[in-house]
């Protein structure tokens, strides 16, 4: 059990960018916004300003942060930035694993809330 318990927190170590990103209220929200644009082809920050309560420079930060994760990806056309959901899901099916092996862990421990069956 404890090696299972060490390579978990290796995955989690693994997994901490997107853990920060998407543990963000705002982040959150800035995601869900673009979902309900609906652009396949991006986001311009400003467009994702007029639609939230965030400044430019900080509606930058946050898709920055999402960058970092693998959650979004950006693409320049000149002076323009366009913003979008990456296509490589990496990050999050490495969340989704870390989460599952988590739930694997959590189901072998002992009871230990002091209750009998």
């Amino acid at each position: 059990m404890n090696k299972e318990i060490e390579k978990l927190a290796r995955e989690f170590e693994e997994c901490r960018d997107i853990l920060v990103a998407i543990g963000d209220e705002t982040r959150q929200h800035l995601m869900v916004e673009m979902m309900k644009m609906d652009l396949c082809d991006g986001v311009q920050v400003n467009m994702i300003t007029e639609r939230t309560n965030l400044s430019r420079p900080a509606v930058s930060h946050h898709l920055q942060i999402l960058k970092r994760a693998g959650i979004i990806d950006v693409r320049k056309e000149g002076t323009k930035n366009f913003y979008y959901f990456s296509d490589d899901t990496h990050s999050l099916d490495l969340l989704i694993n870390v989460l599952n092996h988590a739930k694997e862990i959590v189901i072998q421990l002992p009871d230990r809330s002091g209750e009998k069956e």
